[in-house]
């Protein structure tokens, strides 16, 4: 893991109604072998609220064991199980466009979406022939309200109107969500950005590029830019911006034009535990199941039906990024042209853009 140079812990999340010092020896032998999944997810707050919302749910549902790892960046492992032929994850929540990749290079499991029946009322855009959506994020224009009073920015057109809207900016170093908001400060509407128009986004990005104060590199510093006061308007993730709100600090955003974005499920290709790792997926993205995220982050469900439960209030829901209103209002990111050989080319342009 070194190689990869991300930290990575190990938890087991054991099934809540046993404790093994008091079973017989009978059953405590029954658990030791138990069906169990290494699942690796991203560490930090979102890992432990997953792990309250649905990890710890389902393994008690299931009567398996789930070992955890965190790797921030899953890629370099992923490769590495493919290249050794020596898998020892089963299933990954990872940025959906890894789950892509991954399994146009045969290292990603496809997926029998009969074996995944909780996944068949979920839209066409949340799934892909490897992963089925997880969780949802959204890349939003935030801003100080304070600068702006009764008149803030709405739309990312305003973001680049630099004479109504006066401020400094900050904007993502990534080219993903980045080229989307430029097409649509641009006049393309969000439902319509895919084949993304390579030239036409790179031509609107020059224009603002000189008004850019940061290209951030983490969510960390996003957040501090806005709660330091050091940009008035910002792309940056909602839960970001959420977070520096119940902190206290003058901010907001709308999800109005906002790339709604997913991290995925996926199962590494020949893994160890592999019919017990497909009964996980299904799992996980049982609507109740996925209800219960929002209780402890501000990341979407993955499962639109889990909106159609009992367990998210209106008030909650008109919070969150993948709520049937909000994601109306949004760009839906299109992974699979991202992995595309175009989508490819588009992103070694951002380096250019970047140097020049």
């Amino acid at each position: 893991m070194n190689q990869i140079q991300c930290f990575t812990r190990k938890v087991t999340t054991q099934l809540a109604a046993f404790s093994i010092l008091a079973l017989p020896l009978a059953t405590t032998a029954q658990v030791a072998h138990a069906d169990q999944i290494t699942f690796v997810s991203q560490g930090g707050a979102y890992q432990e609220a997953q792990t309250k919302a649905i990890l710890d749910p389902v393994a008690q549902s299931l009567g398996i064991t789930i070992n955890q790892e965190s790797a921030p960046d899953a890629w370099p492992m992923i490769r590495t199980q493919g290249a050794t032929g020596q898998p020892i994850w089963d299933v990954v929540d990872t940025p959906t466009f890894n789950c892509i990749r991954g399994g146009e290079q045969g290292l990603i499991e496809p997926l029998d979406f009969s074996r995944i029946p909780n996944a068949e009322s979920m839209p066409d855009g949340y799934k892909t022939p490897y992963s089925v959506a997880y969780e949802f994020y959204s890349s939003v224009l935030a801003y100080n309200p304070e600068t702006y009073g009764d008149h803030p920015p709405q739309t990312w057109k305003d973001f680049w109107d630099i004479d109504n809207f006066p401020g400094p900016r900050a904007l993502r170093n990534n080219p993903l969500g980045t080229l989307e908001a430029a097409l649509m400060a641009d006049g393309v509407a969000p439902d319509e950005l895919y084949p993304l128009d390579v030239d036409r986004a790179y031509e609107k990005l020059e224009e603002i590029k000189p008004y850019i104060a940061t290209w951030w590199t983490s969510g960390g510093q996003s957040a501090q830019l806005l709660h330091d006061g050091e940009v008035d308007m910002i792309m940056m993730w909602n839960g970001r911006v959420s977070s520096i709100i119940d902190a206290g600090a003058p901010a907001a955003f709308t999800y109005n034009q906002g790339v709604l974005q997913s991290t995925h499920l996926c199962v590494i290709k020949d893994a160890p535990n592999l019919d017990t790792a497909m009964k996980f997926v299904n799992a996980a993205i049982a609507p109740d199941v996925q209800a219960d995220l929002p209780k402890y982050i501000d990341y979407g469900p993955g499962n639109p039906a889990a909106f159609q439960t009992d367990r998210i209030s209106k008030a909650r829901a008109a919070e969150l990024p993948s709520s049937p209103e909000n994601a109306a209002k949004q760009a839906l990111m299109a992974y699979e042209w991202w992995s595309s050989p175009e989508g490819v080319e588009a992103e070694r342009r951002w380096l250019e853009f970047m140097q020049q």
